[in-house]
C-alpha cells in the first residue's frame, strides 16, 4: 500500500535528484522535516516495496518507484496551476497548498484538470511539469542568476518553490516569475545588486542560487 508518507519520500527523492543533489538520509530529514531515525525506518520499508535503492549510502529510485514519484509531482504542478490560473491565488502561496492537497486529489479529478489545464504551462513558480536538472535548464539557454552577467537584462524563469520564506522574501524584492530584472553590481561580500520592479535590491547566494533566468534582447525593456 503506498501512504502518504511513503509519497512524500518518494517524491522528495526524486526533486533532489533533479537538483543535482546527492540524496542520502540526511538530506531527506531536512527536506521532510522528520528525525533521522524516522528516515531509516522509512527507507527500510521502501526498499522492502521495491520503491527505492540505499547503496553506500546513496538513495535512489527503483523504476516503480520513480513512476509513483513522477504521478505526483505532475499531480502537484497541476494542482498549483489550478489554484493560480483558476483561482488566482498567489505564486508564492500555492506550494504550500498543493503539498496539502495533492494526496486528497481522485483520479478522476487530476485527469479533468490535466483536460482543462495541459501539459505545456509552467507552473506559478515559472517551472516545468517534467522536473527538470540544473544542466537540463542551461541546455534550455537559462542562467542561474548567481551566474548572470553585470549589465544585462533578464526575464525571471523559474524558481525553487519548495522554501516558502524565500518565496515571499523574493516576491517583496520584485524577484517573481516573468519579472524583468537587470544585474547592476557584483559585491566584495558576494551579494548583487539588480534592478527589478520593486526598484534596486541586494540577494545574497541562498537566494541568488534559486532563481533561473532567461536572457532578454538589449532593445526589449
Amino acid at each position: 500500500m503506498i501512504t502518504v508518507s511513503k509519497e512524500d519520500y518518494l517524491k522528495s527523492i526524486l526533486e533532489a535528484e533533479n537538483e543535482g543533489e546527492t540524496v542520502i538520509a540526511a538530506r531527506l530529514a531536512d527536506l521532510l522535516k522528520v528525525s533521522p531515525p524516522a528516515v531509516t525506518m522509512a527507507l527500510r520499508r521502501l526498499k522492502k516495496d521495491g520503491l527505492v535503492t540505499v547503496e553506500k549510502g546513496e538513495v535512489g529510485l527503483t523504476p516503480a518507484g520513480r513512476k509513483i514519484a513522477r504521478k505526483l509531482t505532475l499531480r502537484h504542478h497541476l494542482i498549483e496551476r489550478m489554484l493560480s490560473e483558476m483561482f488566482g491565488m498567489e505564486w508564492w502561496k500555492v506550494h504550500d497548498e498543493a503539498e496539502r492537497l495533492e494526496h486528497a486529489v481522485s483520479p478522476d479529478f487530476e485527469a479533468k484538470l490535466l483536460a482543462k489545464l495541459g501539459l505545456d504551462g509552467a507552473c506559478p513558480h515559472g517551472n516545468l511539469s517534467e522536473l527538470e536538472s540544473p544542466a537540463s535548464r542551461r541546455r534550455r539557454g537559462l542562467v542561474l542568476l548567481a551566474d548572470a552577467e553585470v549589465e544585462t537584462n533578464y526575464s525571471v524563469s523559474g524558481i525553487y518553490e519548495r522554501d516558502r520564506q524565500l518565496l515571499e522574501f523574493l516576491e517583496h524584492r520584485g524577484v517573481r516569475p516573468g519579472a524583468k530584472v537587470r544585474l547592476l553590481e557584483r559585491n566584495y561580500d558576494q551579494t548583487l545588486t539588480l534592478s527589478t520592479p520593486a526598484g534596486t535590491v541586494s540577494l545574497g547566494p541562498a537566494a541568488s542560487e534559486r532563481v533561473w533566468l532567461s536572457p532578454v534582447s538589449r532593445n526589449k525593456n
